[in-house]
């Protein structure tokens, strides 16, 4: 066994794994936090994705003894005082998912990816999120609505901003 100190959505756990035991297994089993879902288990699907020291990995592909010491969030601990993250009210208002499976993961990386590029075209949305993958949709609702997160988080930006328009929603 060996132990791992982590701070997880803001609470500070300490704990005895197996070191063979992934990010995911230990998120998922050991303290709850099943928004991190497990999609394909090779790093392929993205839908584990979390923060780690403020950069999205893919938790099935990090070893719970490597976050040892580190800041993790998940996207259970994304909402503040009960109110959602812009990119979580960004996806609903602009129907940024369907089934919902790849969505938590989606939304991780979409906030690195402002992150790292706060005004995104377009193609540097796709590209930003190409390590996540969705079966329902076309991305096109997905894309708009990092945009539309990406104008929320914009310093100075209004409070309340009209959504984007959803293709076929007859906005």
């Amino acid at each position: 066994m060996a132990e791992v100190r982590v701070t997880v959505d803001g609470v500070n756990y300490a704990d005895d794994v197996e070191p063979r035991t992934l990010l995911v297994q230990y998120l998922r089993e050991r303290l709850g936090k099943t928004g991190t879902l497990v999609g394909c288990d090779t790093s392929n699907c993205g839908a584990c994705t979390v923060h780690l020291n403020g950069q999205s990995v893919k938790s099935c592909s990090v070893l719970a003894v490597q976050a040892d010491g580190g800041e993790v969030t998940t996207i259970e601990g994304l909402a503040r005082d009960g109110k959602l993250h812009p990119m979580q009210e960004a996806f609903n208002e602009c129907h940024g998912l369907q089934c919902g499976y790849c969505t938590p993961g989606m939304i991780m990386a979409a906030i690195d990816l402002l992150g790292d590029n706060p005004d995104p075209d377009e193609q540097e949305v796709r590209e930003g999120i190409e390590g996540n993958l969705c079966r329902c949709t076309g991305y096109q609702n997905i894309v708009r609505a990092v945009q539309s997160a990406a104008q929320k988080m914009r310093p100075g930006a209004a409070a309340e901003q009209a959504p984007a328009p959803v293709a076929g929603g007859g906005n």
